[in-house]
């Protein structure tokens, strides 16, 4: 699989469009039904955009899927505008929230107008962009005005669920596309470190994460799911305030636009 070169982007991003092409309707199921959409309040959006205005502020929901973050950002009086590159998501998307605009576009080359937003967010859509990160921020700076906040989530390398995630993307291809990989993020803000400076930096995610967030991955149904959600949930409760960063499935960054 090539990686390097001109054309690692484009064949990067052919294959997560086919990728979320095939796997839209399960995605949905597990992503977008009540179980998940309580782990991502309790445990991803609290903290995600904890001391952040949201009424009146235009957003960005980058790598949008059906719009789960939409949700929450509308419930906050944020304007949300929804951005994927697939066109089956964004199609969900639509008709989730008519009101909105939907973009079929890629998160490397938005097409959006320079410092048009107050914010970008995106859960979990970095790490389906290597090897192209860094044109990804590139391009978030380009869109945020001068102290708007980039907001994301994403698995940290260097954990011991990082370990066993790299083992499971090499040995599940149904589940993965080839070019996903975990987010070394402290380093990716010293290479931006003129471009942002750190609000704040949380890890997270561990038994509720792994089998209700990610019941998808580990193939349990939903409606299996259900018998054990609210219990699974209260340990990640018990457990997130001790976890330390070596253990932690997610990271959430609240980065702010230098001016």
């Amino acid at each position: 699989m090539p990686t390097h070169g001109p054309h690692a982007s484009i064949s990067a991003e052919q294959r997560q469009r086919a990728h979320y092409a095939q796997a839209a309707e399960a995605y949905q199921a597990h992503h977008a039904d009540q179980y998940s959409m309580r782990y991502r309040d309790k445990f991803i959006n609290r903290f995600l955009f904890d001391g952040i205005p949201l009424a009146g502020k235009r957003v960005l929901d980058g790598a949008c899927g059906s719009g789960e973050t939409t949700e929450y950002l509308l419930a906050r009086g944020a304007h949300v505008i929804g951005l994927d590159v697939s066109a089956k998501m964004i199609a969900a998307f639509k008709a989730r929230f008519p009101r909105c605009l939907g973009v079929c576009a890629s998160m490397l080359s938005t097409g959006l107008a320079a410092g048009g937003f107050d914010g970008v967010a995106v859960v979990g859509g970095l790490h389906h962009l290597h090897p192209d990160v860094q044109k990804a921020i590139d391009e978030v700076h380009r869109i945020l005005r001068p102290g708007g906040c980039f907001c994301f989530v994403e698995p940290p390398s260097g954990t011991l669920p990082d370990v066993v995630r790299r083992r499971w993307y090499r040995w599940d291809k149904s589940a993965f596309a080839e070019n996903e990989a975990s987010i070394d993020e402290a380093a990716l803000l010293q290479r931006n470190r003129e471009k942002f400076r750190l609000r704040s930096r949380r890890y997270g995610g561990n038994i509720a994460y792994l089998s209700v967030f990610q019941s998808l991955h580990l193939r349990i149904s939903p409606a299996l799911r259900r018998l054990y959600a609210p219990a699974a949930m209260v340990l990640e409760s018990m457990i997130r305030p001790i976890q330390p960063r070596v253990l932690s499935c997610f990271v959430i960054c609240q980065w702010q636009k230098l001016d």
